[in-house]
Order: structure tokens, then sequence, then C-alpha cells
């Protein structure tokens, strides 16, 4: 679980430069507009940064499988539970429905807990699950929970 919900690490000799840019924490993953590359076959879309270097990298079409992750981790102090009588322990499960953006239809996903923090694995590859962004659990319209992605 903790392997699948990894970002994807690329180095830039896997890749082709294609442009320039003004600072790669002003990128987010998923994100197509503002990248300045024309050109292409499909339109480019983030698929990770690197902000330490300085660099973006991008892969083209939203089917790009670089975008696309099973699973997710919160970090234990990031975790937010409304319906604490619904908290799972360690190396406990729950089947939920989440989504990792605003208005995002709900996806069917199943928590695990563990000792370092909550894994949300989705039924489905989710595209540009983002650290730093929440992602909220639900069961029917109920709002168990949230946490901050690590």
């Amino acid at each position: 679980m903790e392997e699948q919900s990894l970002k994807n690490y690329y180095l830039p000799e896997e890749g082709v430069l294609v442009g320039e840019h003004q600072g790669a924490h002003f990128f987010t993953i998923g994100q197509r507009k503002g990248l300045r590359v024309g050109g292409m076959v499909e339109p480019l879309f983030v698929i990770d940064t690197d902000v330490e270097n300085n660099t973006i990298y991008v892969g083209q079409g939203k089917q790009h499988p670089g975008l696309f992750r099973e699973a997710l981790k919160v970090d234990s102090s990031e975790i937010h539970w409304l319906r604490r009588d619904l908290m799972i322990s360690d190396g406990e499960t729950l089947e939920v429905r989440a989504r990792i953006r605003y208005r995002q239809p709900l996806q069917k996903a199943r928590l695990y807990q563990t000792k370092e923090g909550l894994y949300v694995l989705f039924d489905t590859p989710q595209s540009s699950i983002t650290s730093g962004q929440f992602v909220a659990w639900y069961q029917g319209n109920e709002l168990l929970g949230s946490g901050v992605i690590s």
C-alpha cells in the first residue's frame, strides 16, 4: 500500500527538454494551462514537480500513466474525523466513498489505518493526486472525515 501511495519519480535524463518556466512552485500535478508549450499531438499535463531543482515533468494526454495513482496517504497528524464513532484503529479497514477534488463524483475506496497514517485505496486509479490537497471520505452522503494528502 505504501508503494501504491508514493508519487512517481522522474529524472531529467529520462525525458526531453520541451520548454522553460518561471518556477516549479507555480505548477501543480494535473495542470494543463499555462505551460506555454505547443506543437504536440495531445495537450501536455504536469505529471510531477521538483521544486528543489526547479524542474517540472509533463506528459502528453489526459490519460498519461504518470497522472494516475491507486492510493494516497494521510499522515496521522493530518487525519480529521467528524464521526469519531466510526474512526478506525490500527490494522482496521473501512469501505467508503472518497473524493480528492471539489465536486468530484464520489469514488469507491477503502481506508486502511496504520501507525504512520491512513491509506486511501481507490477501486479505480485517480488522476492528479496532489500532496497538500485534501481527501474527504463519506458513507452515503455523510462526510465522515478528511485529511491532507502527504
